[in-house]
Parts: C-alpha cells; structure tokens; sequence
C-alpha cells in the first residue's frame, strides 16, 4: 500500500518528529559541514561541538515545522542575525542568506526523504511531491526569500545535485568537523551506530572526505535497518518491500 496522502494526511508531520529521521540525520550535518560558509560559522559561532548545537537546533526546527506555529519567521531571525562573518577564502557569509538558508533547509528535506525510503518504505512519486510540497510550505513559513525554492521535486533533486556539486568542498575546517558529524554521541539523537550513521552518507561526502566501506558493516546495516522497519511496521498495516540498503562507509 503507498503512503498516498489521503492515507496519511501530513508526510511531514507523520515522518519529521519521528526516530528514523533521527537516524538518518548524519547526512544532512555532514553535507551542512562540507559547505565553506557553514564549516566556518562552526568555528565562529559554535562552542558547544556540533551534536550538541544540532540537538537543540534541530529540536526547535521540528517544534516550529510540526506545531503550526503562525510565526515562526521571528524565532528564525533572532536565532541566525548574528551568524556571520568570513569563510577560509575570506568570502563573506551570513546565516539569513537566501541561498545559504535555503541549502541548510534541502538537506534537511533530503534526509527526511532518505529516512523514509531507508527506513519505512519507498515513496512513490504522488507521495514524494506531496512531501516536498509540504516542505516548501515549511520553508516559506521562516520568512526567509523563496528566491532559491524549487517548484517541484524533479527541480529540486537537480538543484541539489548541482549545489552539491558546485558548492561544497573540503576545507580544513570541514575536515575538522567531520569526524564529529560522523560519531553522532548517545544523548544527541538517541543511540545510532556508527555503521548506520556512515551507511547513510550522500555520494558526495562519500567523495570529498575519502570515505572507504568497512568491512563488516554491510551485514550489520542490513540487520538494523531491517529491524527498525518491522519495529515500525507492528504498529501499523503492511507496507511495500523495504528499499535497498544504502553503502556503507567509513573516514579513511
């Protein structure tokens, strides 16, 4: 049975709050560090380590996308007016950026789609662009330009993989943080393995930062991911075969 809309109503607040985004967040940080202006902020504004920042980030991004708060657009600001300065290259940056903000946003949407096709059940494409379009609802709530928003999820997956492409490198700072974004600690996110944190890895930090598989963790995915759907499957009806397992990688 597909996850069709009026089966579930809202994708985003069904799969945003839940644990097996949690799991697949990994992605998005690593990708967030491989960005010049983002690995720089971390050294400037971040003094708590990444995870613990991300704890009460992503937090308060998912009260704010879930609870249908009217305004989110002033906590938005307040949190990311200060967030500024030069990255390794001496560009200047500023969190409030539309393309900046935008990209930090993608990931996170990015990631949620990858949780669901991981860890619940492939999406089928009604699904997916009723997800996305959600997303972009969510993102027009912060009050941020909508300037670098794709209309639909075929432009959005080729304006990610040319920002991708384009965009992220690895600098000193990002090779610093890597380990880090890698090794998500117990108290952050709940207990995630290292195999499955690294299994989870985009293509293109599997690139940039030399990522090798591990032996082992192939197998070891497999189980796990296979377990966390049949744990979310007994509280619901049956659903489409599970997707393929992503890679399994490790920092070399």
């Amino acid at each position: 049975m597909s996850s069709a809309p009026d089966d579930h109503g809202s994708l985003l607040r069904r799969y945003l709050p839940d644990r097996r985004f949690l799991l697949t967040l990994p992605r998005a940080v690593t990708l967030q560090i491989l960005h010049p202006a983002i690995a720089a902020s971390y050294g400037e504004h971040v003094h708590t380590g990444v995870w613990a920042h991300k704890q009460r980030t992503v937090d308060r991004m998912i009260k704010l996308a879930c609870s249908g708060r009217p305004d989110p657009a002033r906590v938005i600001r307040l949190g990311h007016e200060h967030v500024k300065g030069r990255d390794h290259a001496g560009n200047r940056y500023h969190a409030l950026t539309p393309e900046l903000f935008h990209f930090q946003h993608a990931t996170y949407v990015e990631t949620l789609v990858t949780a669901i096709d991981t860890y619940a059940r492939p999406l089928t494409p009604e699904s997916r662009e009723h997800l996305y379009q959600e997303c972009c609802d969510w993102y027009r709530s912060y009050g941020i330009s909508t300037r670098p928003l794709p209309g639909s999820w075929p432009e959005f997956t080729e304006y990610f993989t040319d920002f991708l492409t384009t965009e992220l490198h690895r600098t000193e700072a990002a090779t610093e943080l890597a380990e880090q974004s890698l090794n998500p600690p117990w108290w952050a996110l709940g207990f995630v393995p290292g195999f499955a944190a690294r299994a989870v890895q985009h293509e293109r930090a599997v690139e940039l930062l030399g990522l090798a598989e591990q032996r082992g963790d192939r197998l070891k995915f497999a189980a796990f991911s296979a377990s966390v759907r049949a744990g979310s499957r007994a509280h619901r009806r049956p659903t489409a075969a599970p997707a393929a397992s992503p890679r399994r990688l490790q920092s070399s």
